[in-house]
């Protein structure tokens, strides 16, 4: 091999090129964090390729290099948004904590990323529109974060921490929608700035603290 010969005095060397699908790859999450933005702000209806492609900085082209269409990027968006549910749901479940105390931990942890991450909220926001979306949006995931809950709850009952007549379903099914009910009526009333403390209220009226919390005998 031969060694690299000096760069001559004033001279630059020319900057290393980014690998060509590394560098498809960055624009492709650009290109999503940037509809993310314009998802939230405008709903589906109001947003425009072009707006897509000024909030992510690139050329309209790009953005049909990587998405055929707006849909096609709204249900990107929504698939990331499912994932990040399940990276949520497998993080809870690695903190080896007491299946109720993880079922709480989850619903709050979700909140906190409801109320600080623009994918999370232009996802909710997408699913409002979702008539206006021909191709669909999918909804198996939001199945799959009731079956979360529910297998957190029925290993509660089973180490009894809920009561015997506890129907760990239809306790999933009731605290999933309080959940989303409660973040959409705190985005609508308050922007989300009271979403922490609404959701502990709703699981608070649905599954009470003694019932997962140590009594204080002090």
């Amino acid at each position: 091999m031969h060694a690299l010969e000096p760069t001559p005095v004033g001279e630059k060397r020319p900057a290393r090129q980014e690998p060509k699908q590394q560098r498809s790859i960055r624009t492709r999450v650009q290109i999503l964090e940037a509809a993310a933005v314009v998802f939230a702000r405008s709903g589906f209806a109001d947003v425009t390729l072009l707006d897509i492609a000024e909030q992510a900085g690139v050329t309209k082209g790009a953005v049909y290099f990587h998405y055929a269409n707006k849909e096609a990027i709204a249900i990107a968006v929504s698939e990331e948004y499912f994932a990040r549910l399940g990276a949520l749901s497998v993080g809870v479940r690695r903190l080896k904590v007491p299946p109720l105390q993880a079922t709480v931990k989850l619903l709050n942890r979700v909140a906190v990323v409801l109320r600080d991450d623009t994918l999370f909220q232009a996802a909710v926001r997408l699913h409002l529109d979702r008539h206006q979306i021909t191709s669909g949006l999918p909804t198996r995931p939001f199945v799959d974060f009731m079956t979360h809950c529910q297998e957190l709850l029925v290993e509660a009952k089973e180490v009894g921490q809920l009561p015997e007549d506890a129907d760990p379903e239809k306790l999933a099914r009731v605290l999933v929608a309080a959940f989303f009910g409660a973040q959409h009526i705190s985005w609508a009333l308050n922007d989300r700035a009271d979403l922490i403390d609404r959701v502990q209220e709703t699981i608070d009226a649905i599954l009470p603290r003694h019932w997962y919390e140590p009594a204080d005998n002090t």
